[in-house]
């Protein structure tokens, strides 16, 4: 990146550079499908969605008064984010219900930026949002995630010309929106499989020692509304989060 001075930056960072050709916007989105589809690849990428998901849960926590205390990433691409406040409530109700629509929206408010141009924008802003999350990682693993991750936009913002950072932005775009479906889809197929050994159903319909911990499930003992509708809303976000995303890449 060629700056001369602080003003060629921020044109630089808030400037429009030019769409990169179909075929690349394509090619890119085949890319990310392939490491959504193909388990080993995803088993690796899977971390940046989890980056993304507990993200969500600790900037709702936030923006809902809560305190945060610390966001944790695990090798097994899990994590767990901690805030204190009211047990109940709608802050708590937030909070646990950001986490799967997190990646989706992320990627949507990114497919935006990418339909108007701002690519620099996006590469900046997700630099600093990592940044940010740095602060509350309170495990060495998900330090060294983030920092990886955060590194990476960094070097590509910085270091390469327009060409590369329109397909690393858009492969990172399309993934987001491709990959935030997956994981409510696997969370539903873990339900069912424990639903299949016949366990005890609790309050909200959640399964008593099924997946207890999930979002869903947690959400259902707040709401006492079965874990079946919010994995419905979860859907309904992700889905919908890939249709207006993809049509904002696609030029649709």
């Amino acid at each position: 990146m060629d700056i001369s001075s602080p003003g060629d930056l921020w044109d630089r960072v808030t400037g429009s550079q030019p769409d990169p050709a179909s075929w690349l916007v394509l090619a890119t989105a085949a890319v990310a499908l392939a490491a959504v589809l193909w388990r080993p690849v995803w088993q690796v990428a899977r971390n940046a969605v989890t980056i993304a998901h507990e993200g969500g849960h600790g900037l709702v926590a936030l923006l809902t008064g809560r305190r945060l205390d610390g966001i944790r990433l695990h090798s097994d691409t899990s994590g767990l984010t901690v805030s204190r406040g009211k047990p109940t409530g709608a802050g708590m109700i937030l909070t646990a219900a950001a986490g799967y629509p997190a990646p989706s929206l992320l990627g949507l408010g990114g497919a935006w930026l990418l339909a108007a141009g701002h690519i620099t924008a996006l590469l900046w802003g997700a630099t600093g949002l990592l940044a940010v999350m740095l602060v509350m990682i309170r495990n060495a693993y998900g330090v060294l995630t983030v920092l990886v991750t955060g590194a990476l936009f960094f070097c590509v913002s910085w270091l390469t010309g327009p060409d590369v950072q329109a397909v690393f932005a858009y492969g990172v775009v399309w993934f987001l929106l491709l990959g935030g479906v997956r994981p409510v889809f696997e969370l539903q197929a873990k339900r069912r499989r424990y639903g299949r050994r016949g366990l005890p159903f609790g309050s909200g319909g959640t399964a008593a020692g099924g997946a207890p911990d999930s979002d869903a499930d947690q959400l259902a003992r707040l709401t006492h509304a079965p874990a079946a509708v919010w994995l419905f809303l979860f859907h309904t976000v992700t889905l919908c989060s890939l249709t207006g995303g993809g049509r904002w890449l696609l030029g649709l």
